[in-house]
């Protein structure tokens, strides 16, 4: 389920002045939800866990969710990294999950050996649902001094999350017969994208819904993207297997639509996406981080190779 930004562990290198005290920012949130899950519990648990979430790839997620609260003011810090943290838990256990011997079957995670070969298989079930749980959890710790922000904060994550059109629908999808496309993409990776643009505005508490159109068209150019990379992207550089989308017979943007044509179709939703972007007062500063993120996306390589 990830996107190809998210399979590499992160350098720790600032693109600009704002991003690393952002990235720094939730890591300190992780780091602290973490922490109130492993007192008194198990310590290969706890030790999967970690191994799960840290060191992390880059934070894409729990990013944008930030930088929309920061467009809108961010008044309420820690509700906003509570809903930062929640989201990147969330796709932290669909990573986990994703990996495992009944669906990819991947050795390897930001380059490093997934959490089923590092612990074993029943602890990387176990781990995936307690991330799950801990994301809740979080997100009502840091909703309790705004109680009326958290409700509708809740339902965005449980929609991401389940059923039907949220991460387990996009792996559910998987199994079935045939899929179409964009309904496939929209589940496995769009869901969280969307929660993380609308968690952020309501965390702010402005209207979600006026930022839902960023979160879809990013995480749709995402997952082209992933698709484009699993075909032309090499393993040590991604940190994670290739070729799995053919050999899995899953469906995907570059067999419907061709190189050429995903590369075209990620140009397009880039765009949309820089396009939707609401007006509010840290519209420039958001913008630039899509534009940073875009670029990021549509390496010289793969153009390249598409040409």
């Amino acid at each position: 389920m990830s996107s190809c930004l998210d399979t590499r562990p992160s350098s720790g290198a600032p693109t600009t002045g704002e991003a690393e005290p952002t990235k720094s920012r939730i890591e300190v949130a992780l780091a602290g939800a973490l922490s109130r899950a492993e007192v008194g519990g198990p310590p290969l648990l706890a030790a999967a866990m970690r191994h799960a979430v840290f060191p992390g790839g880059a934070r894409v997620r729990p990013q944008l969710c930030l930088a929309v609260a920061r467009a809108c003011g961010d008044p309420l810090p820690a509700l906003s990294d509570a809903a930062a943290s929640a989201i990147e838990l969330i796709h932290c256990a669909s990573l986990v999950h994703d990996d495992l011997p009944c669906f990819d079957d991947a050795a390897l995670r930001r380059g490093r050996p997934s959490v089923h070969r590092a612990y074993g298989e029943p602890l990387a079930v176990l781990v995936g649902d307690g991330l799950i749980v801990l994301a809740f959890e979080t997100l009502t710790r840091g909703g309790a001094e705004a109680p009326a922000r958290l409700i509708p904060l809740l339902t965005t994550l449980c929609r991401a999350t389940g059923a039907p059109s949220g991460l387990v629908a996009g792996q559910a999808w998987e199994s079935e017969p045939s899929a179409e496309l964009q309904r496939y993409h929209r589940a496995k990776t769009g869901g969280l994208f969307t929660a993380a643009t609308v968690s952020g505005a309501l965390a702010a508490g402005q209207d979600g819904d006026r930022w839902r159109a960023l979160g879809d068209r990013l995480g749709a150019a995402y997952q082209v993207a992933d698709d484009l990379l699993d075909v032309v992207g090499k393993p040590e550089e991604l940190g994670k297997p290739v070729r799995r989308d053919a050999t899995l017979a899953r469906p995907s943007a570059v067999a419907e639509l061709g190189l050429r044509g995903a590369l075209d179709r990620l140009r397009s939703l880039l765009a949309e996406a820089v396009e939707s972007i609401p007006a509010c007062p840290g519209e420039d500063q958001l913008r630039d981080l899509v534009l940073r993120q875009a670029a990021r996306l549509v390496p010289e390589g793969l153009a390249q190779t598409a040409a």
